[in-house]
């Protein structure tokens, strides 16, 4: 009845414009299952377009793709002190690492094992959340190489995350991680992959794609700065959420009952909001309160061309002439990425190929796209 469906062209084309429009390699980040929109259908859909890799920010997330059959290139970087390491180099995944002591139990459990642990070296450069302060690096660096010389370890990538204040700040943070790069060639290691663009900047700032961007939001066509950047840029949104009808009801007014609600990640907060979805092609308003599993519209002007059955669109992409998502976060004052990463677990999610460019608008289960696993 709920069905969150994931254009692979759309992602195809995402993917081959970002790459065209950086000259870089994209690493496409499916954290929180690839915000929303399945992280199974997601990842192999990216590593299918041409991504050289994907990134999680948990290694539960990392295991979870390996037990799906995920076998293509996975970094995972956000790490509890905990964090059995025999474990994470079992799975065969690349780790972000920003401490020389987490360095140090990987190597010895990678020895323990007998393999050598794939590595990307997260440094700080001015966000001031996850990465290794400046004042570390060398000793992150000076462990890092030797461990390498010892087999221990294998540094491929040095990487940070940008803040996003501004083209200056951007351009201060670029030559802290220029420094960084530097230094660790000092120390005699050569990373082969530096990334330090996310969405925002591969989008407004090419020249700091470095040797790959790390995208998340911008591979799934929604603008990381909540205005008209994507597409500006020809990114398409991925997902088009929407459910049946299965009930109609007249009194002074046709209501169409939408069995979709706040447990499916559509807020309360919008009850009331002048939200309105598309029917048949036209839109028509939420009226009411949004409950748990349904919400109401209101159908009048479509008297005689609706029925039970048909597909309410509740968001996707405004080419196939379809509401956007921004149309729910602008009402709530929040992100277009809060939005599709809170959908619930009832939304089906399913990869479908309508072609791209958009051909049709379907309100029904149109046999006309091709979809399935991915």
């Amino acid at each position: 009845m709920r069905f969150a469906e994931i254009s692979v062209s759309a992602i195809r084309h995402n993917i081959e414009t970002l790459r065209r429009r950086t000259g870089a390699d994209v690493i496409v980040v499916v954290k929180a299952d690839a915000y929303g929109h399945g992280a199974q259908i997601v990842a192999r859909a990216v590593i299918a377009a041409g991504a050289s890799m994907v990134a999680v920010a948990s290694l539960d997330e990392a295991a979870a793709l390996r037990e799906g059959g995920f076998t293509a290139p996975i970094l995972c970087w956000l790490h509890p002190e905990g964090l059995d390491a025999r474990a994470a180099i079992s799975l065969g995944v690349t780790l972000g690492v920003s401490r020389t002591d987490q360095l140090l139990r990987l190597a010895d459990a990678a020895s323990a094992l007998g393999l050598t642990a794939g590595v990307h070296l997260k440094l700080d450069t001015g966000l001031s959340r996850n990465g290794a302060a400046p004042d570390t690096w060398p000793a992150l660096f000076q462990a890092a190489a030797a461990a390498e010389r010892r087999g221990a370890i294998r540094v491929s990538g040095l990487f940070s995350h940008l803040a996003n204040a501004g083209d200056a700040a951007d351009r201060a943070q670029a030559a802290r991680f220029d420094a960084g790069v530097r230094m660790l060639r000092t120390s005699g290691i050569r990373a082969p992959i530096r990334h330090l663009a996310a969405s925002a900047a591969a989008l407004t700032s090419p020249h700091l794609a470095y040797d790959a961007v790390r995208v998340g939001i911008a591979a799934l066509g929604l603008d990381p700065e909540q205005g008209s950047a994507a597409s500006r840029f020809g990114l398409r949104p991925a997902m088009s959420l929407s459910a049946e009808i299965v009930a109609l009801h007249r009194s002074d007014r046709l209501r169409a009952v939408v069995p979709i609600g706040f447990a499916d990640g559509m807020p309360r907060a919008l009850s009331g909001s002048g939200l309105t979805v598309s029917v048949a092609g036209e839109r028509a308003p939420l009226v009411g309160a949004i409950d748990m599993d349904e919400c109401v519209l209101d159908v009048t002007h479509l008297a005689g061309r609706v029925h039970v059955g048909d597909r309410a669109v509740l968001f996707g992409d405004p080419a196939r002439g379809e509401p956007a998502v921004e149309e729910w976060s602008g009402r709530l004052g929040t992100i277009n990425y809060e939005i599709v990463a809170r959908l619930g677990a009832r939304v089906r999610r399913r990869a479908v190929d309508w072609g791209y460019p958009p051909r049709e608008t379907p309100t029904h289960l149109s046999p006309s796209g091709r979809e399935g696993e991915f």
